[in-house]
């Protein structure tokens, strides 16, 4: 069984980082792609970034230049560096695994990012 561990997430003023970490457990996740979603009160939860087996990486528009996804397959983990972080990236992040729409979710890390 498939599981999510997120962790990393706090308060942070604008213009801060923090480091998101995925912990991963139930199969060989270096086979498959991973993703980092988010969810704002209120929203629907959308895309961040995407990372391939072999390392090929996605972005939202919203998010290009300023977070940098990275996954470790001898670890089964996937991380997400935040940089120049804005008030309209608070949400909870949560990471996720291919094939995407049938893996369970994680309980999510919440991220707060005061102006």
């Amino acid at each position: 069984q498939v599981q999510l561990v997120e962790s990393g997430g706090g308060l942070v003023q604008a213009g801060g980082a923090l480091r998101l970490s995925c912990a991963a457990s139930g199969r060989t996740f270096s086979h498959y792609p991973m993703a980092w979603f988010r969810q704002a009160p209120g929203k629907e939860r959308e895309f961040v970034a995407t990372i391939a087996p072999g390392g090929a990486t996605n972005y939202a528009d919203s998010v290009r230049g300023r977070f940098a996804i990275s996954r470790d397959n001898a670890k089964n983990r996937v991380d997400l560096q935040m940089n120049s972080l804005k008030p309209e990236d608070t949400a909870v992040y949560y990471c996720n695994t291919g094939p995407f729409g049938s893996m369970p979710w994680g309980q999510g890390t919440q991220v707060t990012v005061s102006s």
